[in-house]
Formats: structure tokens, C-alpha cells, sequence
């Protein structure tokens, strides 16, 4: 197993990253917080066949692999696109899993329709705080009968949260566009959180590296008793540990999306753990980051803040790491059974 991105990979990489260089500066990102949406750069995305990569030949895409797919997510989080990328892809790849209607996945794959997916099962006929709800057309849904493919236009209620996401709770009252049932559309839609949270990992790791190069620039020019800050052990040290957990989350959240081709038995586990681990990773690189910056980090003008907000955010639209490292374990132990 060799998870070095290959030429292509590379020569991908370099293409996002020249368009997020463009259309996703820091200045773009606080021009977007009030809806935590660009259209630019969602436009822009989609004319490069951001959302159209992630589907097989077979649906008129270009059969990208989980694993190119989370090397554009790590340049995405680097640089904070405030585009719901990855809930698109991964919405797109399971409605294709599902037979939805080639039209409309057609429609997403082009970006003409933006669609997201539920990431916890509903309670009391509502899904809360879904991904990009409050700019998607419409969700997919799984209750206990069947994966629900739901439309937005009057069903969602906005998710005020720390990170400028345009999460909202959605209600489930209307009759929904199509239902997909059976065991195999259970299936399909656990493959798609598993797939979620691998591209989400690769997301903040790419976040988390942008955090340590702010708070390493930083030291290494910000003086005290006549040296940069970074040359005490108190900084040093706090910088370098956050470095090598962010080089373990790298090689674990590439080969979480690896493994949905390469190992799927351990695919799953793999994401959770990456998730996690990543989550963690990130927030420590944020916090320190943020810690290094001294008073300045607090302010708005600063775009460590930025960083540190989402950090945390990101995250928890899902779940706790905590929570996650406990479901890993009652899942193993649940095996041995």
C-alpha cells in the first residue's frame, strides 16, 4: 500500500489548489460567514467537476477514486472553502448507489442542484443539523424504513453554530421526492457516513496544517527577550507535537478513503478512526496555533481565528471524537462477542 499521491494525484491537487487560491481567500470566507455559502466558488467547483468527479463512469462522471477525492478535500480544508463540497460528492455517489433518477443526478453532478445527506437518523419527524442544508435543494434520509430523498424549500429551520456552516434542522412532514428501501439501501447510505467521514478527516487535516503554517510563521517572527518565540522550548515543543499528530491523521485519513477499494472490510473502522483522530489533531493544532498568536489570536483581524472556529465546527456537526473512539470500541468488542 503506497498512499504518496501519484502524478496524477499531484497534478490534481495542483489544479484545486490554484482554484481555491482564487476563490477561496480568507477574505472570500469572512465575506461568506453570514451564510457560511459562496456561490463563486461553489460556481467555480462545479464548472471543474468538483461534485462530477466523484461519480462512476457509468453515471457520465469521471470515476475518481475516495481516495483522490480526499486529497481535494485536504485542499479544501486548507483553505476553508465555504462550499459544501464533500457532502455533495458524497450525496451524489449514494443517490447513483441507489438508482436515483439520472436527471437528477445529472443535475447534482453539474452542480445545478446542490444535495446533502442527514448525517444522524431523524427524531420526532425532524433531521437536525444537516450539513448544508440551509443551501442544499434537497436531502437523503434514513429512518427505519427506507433512505428518503427530501426536498428543502420550506422545511428548514437555520443552525446558528461556530463555525459559519449552513447547517439546518430539516422537517420531514412533506411527502418526500422518492424513497429507496430494502437492506441494500441501508447499506449504500452507511457506505456514504463512512465515505463522509473519511473525506471530512482529510478536510481538517488539510485545515489543521494551514493552523500550524499560521502559528510557525508567527513564531518565527514575533520577538521576545531579543529572540523569535519560536526558539523557546515552550513554543517549539507544543508546535512540533502538533506536527507529528498531524502527520499520523494524514496517513490515517488516506488510508481510511483507500480502504473503501482497497480493504473494504476495514473500511469503516478506518473512517471513525480517521475522523477521530483527525477531529483531535486539528483542534490541538487550532488551539495551539491560537495560543501562540497571544492576544491577537482573539481578533477578528486575525485569520487564525478563523481556523480555530472551524476546527471545532467541523467536527462536531458529526460527533464528539470521544463518542466515536467509544463507538469504535463497543463495535470490536461487539465482534468478539
Amino acid at each position: 500500500m503506497d498512499l504518496n499521491p501519484s502524478f496524477e494525484q499531484r497534478q490534481l491537487v495542483e489544479a484545486f489548489s490554484t482554484l481555491y487560491r482564487g476563490e477561496s481567500t480568507t477574505e472570500r470566507v469572512r465575506a461568506a460567514e453570514a451564510t457560511g455559502f459562496d456561490p463563486g466558488l461553489w460556481e467555480a467547483l462545479a464548472g471543474a467537476g468538483g461534485v462530477e468527479m466523484a461519480l462512476p463512469l457509468r453515471a457520465g462522471g469521471s470515476g475518481a477514486s475516495l481516495l483522490d477525492l480526499a486529497l481535494v478535500a485536504e485542499v479544501h480544508g486548507r483553505h476553508l472553502g465555504s462550499a459544501p463540497l464533500v457532502e455533495a460528492q458524497v450525496s451524489a455517489r449514494l443517490l447513483e448507489r441507489l438508482g436515483g433518477a439520472a436527471p437528477v443526478v445529472a443535475d447534482v453532478a453539474a452542480g445545478r442542484q446542490i444535495l446533502t445527506v442527514a448525517l444522524a437518523p431523524p427524531g420526532s419527524g425532524t433531521a437536525r443539523g444537516v450539513p448544508a442544508a440551509m443551501v442544499a435543494d434537497a436531502v437523503l434520509v434514513l429512518d427505519d424504513r427506507c433512505v428518503a430523498l427530501v426536498g428543502l424549500a420550506d422545511a428548514r429551520t437555520p443552525v446558528h453554530n461556530l463555525a459559519a456552516l449552513p447547517l439546518a434542522d430539516v422537517r420531514l412532514d412533506a411527502d418526500p421526492l422518492a424513497t429507496f428501501g430494502g437492506e441494500e439501501a441501508r447499506r449504500s447510505f452507511a457506505t456514504a457516513l463512512d465515505e463522509w467521514m473519511a473525506l471530512t478527516a482529510s478536510a481538517l487535516v488539510g485545515l489543521g496544517r494551514r493552523a500550524l503554517e499560521l502559528a510557525v510563521d508567527y513564531a518565527t517572527t514575533r520577538q521576545a527577550f531579543g529572540a523569535p518565540i519560536g526558539s523557546f522550548q515552550a513554543v517549539a515543543h507544543r508546535l512540533a507535537d502538533a506536527a507529528t499528530a498531524l502527520d499520523g491523521a494524514t496517513l490515517l485519513s488516506r488510508e481510511a478513503a483507500w480502504a473503501s477499494e482497497g480493504d473494504p472490510a476495514r473500511a469503516s473502522d478506518l473512517a471513525a478512526m480517521a475522523f477521530a483522530f483527525a477531529a483531535e489533531a486539528a483542534q490541538v493544532a487550532g488551539e495551539w496555533s491560537l495560543h501562540v498568536h497571544g492576544g491577537y489570536g482573539f481578533m477578528l483581524e486575525y485569520d487564525v481565528q478563523l481556523y480555530f472556529r472551524r476546527a471545532k465546527g467541523w467536527a462536531a456537526v458529526y460527533s464528539d471524537p470521544g463518542r466515536v473512539y467509544a463507538g469504535l470500541g463497543a463495535r470490536a468488542l461487539a465482534r468478539r462477542a
